[in-house]
């Protein structure tokens, strides 16, 4: 395989473009599907495959811009963008991004690389174990008072709520949105009739620095963000997201290369592949209900996290077999969770097609 490695110049190492290719289609599968930009697979990837963690981060945010591009096209051919929530959650999210990146610049100053390496671990770790534990919790207790629901009664419109309706009815959007701070803002195409502006920036500023300071599109933080704080649809949250995620990575791949953090070789490579993936995973949207996706993300980050804890403490324990292991279990996680979002794409497709055959226009007469 050492025939595939090629030197990049601006990191100064050399890596395999047939694992740049591999991980950039994953990305575009994952992020197409779940609607985020795969910097909490890509950055920690390309750290352990010996990418310096502040080149990672800049690769990687130069990247998800261009695979982003992809699938904001195609989530806006199915109607699945909310483009004035976000137009007001773009300015927030650059300036999070810019205060991010200084403060990665700050800390190697001060902590030098290895420093710089384990605080970005670390908060990896905390942000995807936790959050990814959260929805798995609300995944099963929402589904279990779905289910209760509907035993009680075979009417849904007695309760005057449908499945698709209900993961807005929490009850913490709806205190958000009471909160009168103005000026208020109102985005009809997410169902949210009332919201301060302020509310909205806040979550996006801090959504902003996560990405700058991490090198993720910051969508692991947006999306589950516009679902539980703001109320919006899951399909709507994953095509805005990918909205916001495109426009904030241009400036973040620029803040960036100007440090001279980004190796563009490798960021084109994973592109080509990053590329046709989003085509696939954007088009499973369409078939697979929002509380599915939201289980398979919780699923993917939860083994995101848990493969840059086993890399940390190969650092901690001084025992080089965790980085492999490390290594395996986050290219592995991001294979199979791709190879699950493409089989529900071809099975759904399939039975699409299959029920269009069957179709027998003399019945409606």
């Amino acid at each position: 395989m050492e025939i595939f490695n090629i030197y990049l110049p601006i990191a100064q190492i050399e890596f395999n473009i047939i694992l740049l290719f591999i991980l950039g289609f994953c990305v575009g599968v994952l992020g197409g599907f779940f609607g985020v930009g795969g910097g909490w697979i890509v950055t920690p990837a390309l750290n352990m495959f010996g990418f310096p963690m502040d080149y990672a981060i800049g690769t990687d945010i130069t990247y998800i811009f261009g695979q982003s591009i992809v699938s904001t096209k195609i989530h806006s051919g199915l109607g699945n963008i909310d483009w004035k929530l976000g137009i007001y959650s773009i300015v927030s999210s650059v300036l999070g991004v810019e205060a991010g990146a200084q403060l990665i610049v700050h800390l190697k100053r001060i902590y030098g690389g290895a420093g710089l390496d384990s605080i970005v671990r670390w908060s990896f770790i905390i942000l995807l174990l936790s959050l990814g534990a959260f929805m798995l919790y609300d995944y099963f207790v929402v589904q279990k008072k779905m289910s209760e629901e509907e035993k009680k009664t075979d009417n849904l419109k007695k309760t005057n709520i449908s499945k698709l309706q209900k993961p807005k009815k929490v009850a913490l959007p709806i205190r958000l949105q009471r909160i009168k701070m103005y000026p208020m803002v109102s985005f009809h195409a997410s169902g949210i009739k009332s919201v301060s502006f302020w509310i909205v920036f806040i979550i996006f500023f801090l959504a902003g620095l996560l990405q700058g300071f991490l090198g993720v599109g910051g969508g692991f933080i947006k999306m589950p963000a516009m679902i539980y704080l703001l109320g919006v649809p899951t399909v709507i949250a994953v095509g805005t997201d990918l909205f916001n995620v495109l426009i904030t990575s241009i400036y973040g791949g620029f803040t960036y290369a100007l440090k001279g953090r980004v190796e563009l070789v490798a960021a084109v490579i994973m592109f080509f592949g990053g590329a046709i993936g989003a085509i696939f995973g954007s088009s499973a949207t369409k078939y697979v209900r929002g509380y599915g996706i939201r289980l398979l993300f919780a699923l993917m980050i939860l083994l995101a996290g848990g493969s840059v804890l086993i890399k940390q403490m190969e650092k901690t324990l001084d025992m080089p077999i965790l980085n492999t292991i490390s290594s395996t279990v986050v290219v592995c996680a991001a294979i199979v969770m791709t190879a699950i979002v493409l089989t529900k794409l071809t099975v759904s497709y399939v039975q699409l097609k299959k029920s269009e055959l069957d179709f027998n226009p003399d019945s409606l007469s």
